[in-house]
């Protein structure tokens, strides 16, 4: 990674750190609150890419496995890894970097609709394909149980996957941070 690179994975870890502070907003009917941090997680996918927004979102559970307190509600350390929520902790990463792929993907026709595409592929079916089934396990809870009480995070998700998709289109034409490879000529 060239240090520009570094400086984004680092400032989106950063953002996704400060979305933390927002207080947590607990779910009916299960362990996990409501929080802000997704956001950041499909800024960082949406404005960087696939392969940094998904270094940012690793560099995140660094910070919040040595035990700052990053994570909403100020919590942070292994604990958490093996949580209510840790299976939505685990899909960071993954989710950034689905979204940062969808977003490579819909590039040279990249506007809200994609943006959305993305954002809710990325940031709310693969978050909760993952973190759902670690629910049910880490939170002792059946699986169905699981699932019906996440519904409740979908309108915010929803509102979040909007907020990112308008913010990482206007960064897209203002400052374009992804830099796709040029297509090479074919002789022949």
């Amino acid at each position: 990674m060239k240090t520009t690179d570094l400086a984004y994975v680092a400032l989106f870890a950063a953002i996704v750190a400060v979305l933390g502070l927002l207080p947590p907003v607990p779910a009916p009917g299960i362990p996990v609150p409501i929080t802000a941090q997704t956001l950041g997680v499909m800024l960082a996918g949406s404005v960087l890419g696939a392969r940094r927004g998904g270094a940012a979102l690793l560099v995140f559970l660094a910070v919040v496995a040595v035990g700052l307190p990053v994570l909403s509600g100020g919590r942070g350390g292994l604990a958490v890894f093996v949580g209510p929520s840790a299976g939505f902790l685990y899909s960071w990463p993954v989710a950034a970097f689905v979204i940062g792929l969808l977003t490579q993907l819909f590039w040279r026709r990249y506007n809200l609709a994609w943006a959305l595409v993305a954002n809710l592929i990325g940031g709310v079916l693969v978050v909760y394909a993952i973190g759902i089934p670690f629910l049910s396990l880490f939170g002792d809870v059946p699986l169905t149980t699981a699932f019906t009480g996440s519904m409740a995070f979908v309108p915010g998700d929803l509102v979040k996957a909007v907020a990112a998709s308008l913010v990482a289109v206007a960064v897209h034409k203002a400052y374009p941070v992804i830099d796709l490879p040029a297509r090479r000529a074919t002789a022949g």
